[in-house]
């Protein structure tokens, strides 16, 4: 099922389904793989649910261990059906799957619904019923009159010092502003949006700004650059590390947490995270800086000054004052951020002494994560390749990519559930970590076109989305078994029923870090099953920016990139 901004009820939890795969369904001719539990048998069938006819049967792949859930299974394949329509696949002895769809505009709803999940968690404004539905809410932290914290004072902002800081996105489950997830989470919806334009102007998800002449993608990304401009020290250009309480609020509406808000430390992972959102959101703007008269260059000057401020300060690491106990964020290794600014620096104003300071040969190419940000500069780089001056190698940036994408091909080549998930990638926000190496596969297909790069980012979508060991579609509303206890304080405190639809949550990890606080134990230890739907399971049913933010990209380039259709 699909959750709409209206609905009231929560679907209904079931046990996890023997056969797993993908609850919402496939593209036409996109690659179909389901999971199976081991068993005698050998062969699958899947039924047309309206008709009762076979549409399609096939031999189940060779049983495999896989290490991360400590499961034995098999593949069953059935890429080659195309047709439109709904589904169960069957294998004797087995309880059928669940009932699925394919059909061209699928993931519609989902797409639309994980990019209002922002809009669910703007800061500063009242939710309004003819936006939000059931989930409408008042205005909560409106941001003006914050505090700079004594590890930010300045000698022209000392502490105490009053400024105005609105809007921006609750970072997570909490109600605080970190700059660094901020970062990556604007990023990638402004990638996704340069990358896949037609779509994104396609697509209106019931904004208060809708209509304005301006992609929906880049409405809601705007709400959330407003803020990050004015973390901006405009003494200096340095930008401060978070807008945060002291502590974390308790389970409460926004309106009801009004405890003293905080700007907190200038630091440089903050600071160039900054640089390189403003350089690369001021040329994706710029097509509409008549709606947003002189909004592109301030933000590209702001970018310039940002950087200078780095490079005056090349080591300001994040230290967690002792009167304040909200998220971290710490970044020690810093190497990626200046790569990532200098190479959307360069992008956006041509000039080659930022591709110069960006050592483009000392960053190979890692799944993105807030802390580790260096691919996003092989992104924009690779997307802009053909427009790039001479100074800039193609070549070098075309392998970085694709030596990631092989290795990360070849992992779930070898995946028993064929994913390129391995048992170190089940940390805080797994499922993010699974949506990432999907972008990265899919600028591999992008540079390349090959199609084994697609399936395999198709694949890592099909894992979030109910393919995996819990037998959880991890995004709220959506499939026949979705969370419903998700840690994020206007789900627990809004008294609806069902939560707010379209968060991904964290996801299966092992830490377990908030076993104390949770009465129900976590149902296992292994890494792919770790994972526990209830509120007070922050280290895996989270929701958080960066997370919902690939799923937003993804979502998109499944829909933008379709393949050639398979032959049966």
């Amino acid at each position: 099922m699909t959750a709409t901004a209206g609905a009231c009820a929560a679907p209904t939890a079931t046990a996890a389904a023997s056969i797993k795969l993908n609850q919402l369904g496939f593209l036409p001719a996109s690659a179909k793989l389901a999971v199976v539990p081991a068993s005698p048998a050998t062969v699958f069938s899947v039924t047309n649910t309206a008709t009762g006819a076979v549409a399609w049967h096939g031999m189940l792949g060779t049983p495999a261990r896989w290490a991360p859930s400590g499961e034995i299974v098999s593949l069953a394949d059935f890429s080659g059906l195309t047709a439109p329509g709904d589904y169960q696949i069957k294998v004797d002895g087995l309880t059928g799957s669940t009932r699925f769809t394919i059909g061209t505009d699928v993931y519609r709803a989902l797409s639309e619904a994980a990019l209002k999940a922002f809009y669910f968690n703007r800061a500063s404004t009242a939710l309004p019923a003819q936006y939000a539905g059931a989930y409408a809410r008042a205005a909560g932290h409106p941001d003006t009159q914050v505090l700079v914290h004594r590890s930010a004072a300045s000698a022209a902002r000392p502490e105490g010092t009053v400024i105005a800081s609105p809007k921006g996105w609750y970072d997570a489950g909490d109600y605080n502003k970190y700059m660094v997830n901020s970062g990556i989470a604007t990023y990638t919806l402004l990638a996704a949006y340069e990358h896949f334009p037609a779509y994104f102007q396609a697509q209106h998800v019931n904004l208060p700004e809708s209509g304005n002449g301006i992609p929906d993608i880049l409405n809601e990304a705007l709400w959330n650059l407003e803020w990050m401009l004015s973390m901006q020290d405009p003494d200096d250009g340095g930008v401060y590390h978070k807008l945060t309480n002291k502590t974390f609020d308790p389970m409460v509406m926004p309106e009801q947490a009004t405890s003293p808000r905080y700007v907190v430390q200038k630091t440089t992972a903050a600071t160039l995270d900054f640089a390189a959102v403003m350089a690369s959101a001021s040329r994706v703007l710029r097509p509409y800086q008549d709606k947003l008269p002189g909004l592109p260059a301030k933000m590209l000057a702001a970018a310039k000054a940002a950087w200078a401020w780095a490079q005056a300060h090349p080591d300001q690491v994040y230290r967690q004052p002792a009167d304040i106990v909200t998220g971290e964020y710490g970044d020690a290794k810093l190497d990626d951020e200046f790569m990532w600014a200098a190479a959307e620096l360069y992008i956006s104003t041509a000039d080659d002494s930022y591709y110069r300071a960006m050592p483009p040969a000392a960053g190979p190419a890692t799944v993105p994560a807030w802390d580790d940000v260096g691919s996003l500069a092989w992104i924009s780089l690779a997307h802009h390749r053909d427009a790039l001056s001479p100074i800039a190698d193609r070549a070098l940036i075309t392998n970085r990519i694709m030596t990631l994408a092989d290795a990360l091909l070849a992992a779930s080549k070898h995946s028993a559930y064929a994913v390129a998930m391995q048992p170190a990638d089940f940390v805080w926000g797994s499922n993010a970590v699974a949506l990432n190496q999907a972008i990265m596969l899919l600028q591999a297909y992008r540079l390349g076109g090959q199609r084994a790069y697609l399936n395999a980012a198709q694949s890592a979508f099909d894992y979030v989305l109910g393919r995996n060991a819990t037998g959880y579609a991890f995004v709220t509303g959506f499939g026949s078994r979705s969370p419903l206890h998700p840690h994020h304080r206007p789900s627990q405190a809004d008294h609806v029923a069902a939560p707010v639809p379209g968060f991904l949550v964290g996801g299966p990890q092992p830490g377990q870090q908030d076993q104390r606080e949770c009465a129900q134990a976590y149902p296992s230890h292994l890494a792919a099953q770790s994972y526990l739907d209830q509120v007070c399971s922050y280290a895996s049913n989270e929701i958080a920016i960066n997370w919902n933010a690939p799923l937003v990209y993804v979502a998109a380039a499944l829909a933008s990139l379709p393949p050639a259709p398979v032959a049966p």
